[in-house]
């Protein structure tokens, strides 16, 4: 595949492809840049997204930089925020930089890859130097952002230090001299910033790579910590193959193009069969990724063992009546499903319950207030994946 038209596949946006194409021709190994702010302990799936396309650069022959914002994390990227991002703790960001890391590895060639913190630079530069970054860009053109734009208009506050972010993520490109930056759909302003500060700076204006926005399990926002309906680098074979099968058909076409990379002629072949099995394929070469063909193999076995044949898992979380009880003779389903702590909320339970998603024992359950006691073992399922027993 033309060079050219391997950095387009999949992608959002492309800007500066033809200086970029001037440089592949002159043989140049280019620099590419991929910043991610360890907010969080997990990479997900959305972040896989734009690690493929580095990859992509790696296996081209390119120098991949991957950029931890071990500095900016303690900021809060703004991006597609409608509210302020509370501040991390330099200990926070330390401990979720090690686990991105270890994950990243996964899907990067370690030993190709140039791995930068843009503390570096930032904790060595002065009060008189932020301003002097600061004097680059206006209030106007920070406006232009629409996520600034929105907040503003809805009279939301929006803190200066937030105004300054797009610039620090721009002048980490001026210090890495960067010839392509990658980042997520919501990420276009800030790498446009950088095109600005370099050419300020009397750099090469990098090129802009913008890959379009993963949706998450929800099948409706994008997949996001901060929503819960991600998929994690470090989930386990078996929630992530569950996860993956969770996703409706329509998302899973998405999830072969961007997280496995197959073209517009395999996912045509690929909907000629049951979805079913397409799904069954896709969280196979996924785990497969992460893991290994065997657990993948047996991560399938066990679901078709559960969800095709109807059979109970053989290992399941288990809990005891004394502790669920707490001293009382009976407790409500819809309590004693909370008392596990495996749901996000009494709200989501009840909701399982009104759809008919909760058997005890094999029954189907429609009154989330139905009492129970420490009579007997029971094994209560709650949707597709959820299966537990309470026991004395």
């Amino acid at each position: 595949m033309n060079p050219l038209d391997t950095i387009q596949f999949a992608t959002d946006t492309v800007i500066g492809l033809e200086e970029l194409g001037e440089k592949i021709h002159k043989r140049k190994k280019l620099r590419v840049k991929f910043g991610v702010d360890p907010t969080r302990p997990d990479l997900t799936f959305g972040h896989l997204v734009v690690f493929n396309k580095l990859r992509q650069f790696q296996d081209m022959g390119h120098q991949a930089i991957l950029l931890i914002g071990d500095y900016t994390a303690t900021i809060g990227d703004p991006s597609g925020r409608s509210e302020t991002r509370p501040p991390l703790s330099d200990e926070e960001v330390k401990e979720n930089a090690k686990t991105y890391l270890t994950q990243a590895f996964k899907v990067l060639d370690k030993n190709k890859t140039e791995l930068r913190y843009n503390s570096e630079w930032f904790k060595k530069m002065s009060f008189g130097d932020a301003l002097g970054l600061a004097r680059k860009m206006t209030v106007a053109r920070m406006l232009e952002r629409d996520d600034f734009s929105k907040r503003f208009k809805g009279n939301t506050p929006i803190s200066i230090v937030e105004f300054l972010y797009p610039l620090v993520q721009g002048y980490d490109s001026v210090m890495l001299e960067a010839d392509v930056e990658l980042g997520g759909a919501d990420q276009l302003f800030n790498l446009l910033v950088g095109r600005i500060l370099q050419k300020e700076w009397g750099q090469s204006e990098q090129a802009v790579v913008t890959m379009p926005l993963l949706v998450g399990l929800d099948g409706v926002r994008k997949m996001s910590k901060s929503y819960d309906n991600y998929i994690a680098f470090n989930h386990s074979a078996k929630e992530m193959f569950g996860k993956i099968m969770s996703i409706s058909d329509e998302v899973m076409w998405d999830y072969y193009k961007l997280l496995l990379e197959k073209s517009g002629a395999i996912i045509a072949a690929l909907k000629k069969n049951h979805p079913m099995e397409a799904k069954k394929g896709l969280a196979m070469e996924l785990v497969a990724k992460f893991y290994s063909k065997v657990q993948a193999e047996q991560e399938l076995e066990a679901f078709e063992s559960v969800f095709s044949k109807g059979n109970i898992p053989e290992e399941m979380s288990e809990f005891e009546w004394n502790a669920l009880l707490n001293s009382h003779l009976s407790i409500s389903l819809i309590d004693l499903l909370a008392g596990t702590g495996l749901f996000p909320s009494k709200k989501e339970i009840k909701r399982l319950i009104e759809q008919g998603a909760v058997k005890v024992d094999g029954v189907k359950q429609e009154d989330p207030f139905q009492q129970y006691t420490s009579s007997k073992e029971m094994i209560i399922q709650a949707g597709k994946r959820t299966f537990f027993k309470v026991k004395d």
